[in-house]
């Protein structure tokens, strides 16, 4: 999508620091964060919500980032939170997972 904010970030066109990048996945911090650590797991395909989300591999990589990249930093208490549909509180509709933790 060429007006995703997301897909722009995951493909370099919006310089950001990234905290872990694979061929298929990006984590970044998020610009407005609701906690101490306040991540995003981002996939660099453009996927709507989690409604669309049909690649089983895909699914299992962003599940093994979040539990990577929380073990690589040393956070061990943490949430995950997928927003689904804009009646659910998604505001970017590219699926991302956030990671939130106070430790």
């Amino acid at each position: 999508m060429e007006d995703c904010i997301f897909c722009k970030i995951a493909n370099g066109q919006i310089p950001t620091d990234f905290v872990y990048k694979s061929d298929n996945v990006v984590v970044f911090n998020d610009i407005n964060p609701k906690a101490r650590v306040h991540m995003l797991v981002v996939p660099k395909v453009h996927i709507k919500s989690l409604n669309e989300l049909e690649d089983k591999e895909l699914m299992a990589e962003l599940l093994q980032t979040v539990k990577d990249v929380t073990k690589k930093l040393g956070i061990t208490d943490y949430k995950t939170l997928i927003n689904t549909g804009r009646g659910a509180g998604q505001e970017v509709f590219h699926l991302h997972i956030h990671i939130l933790s106070n430790s």
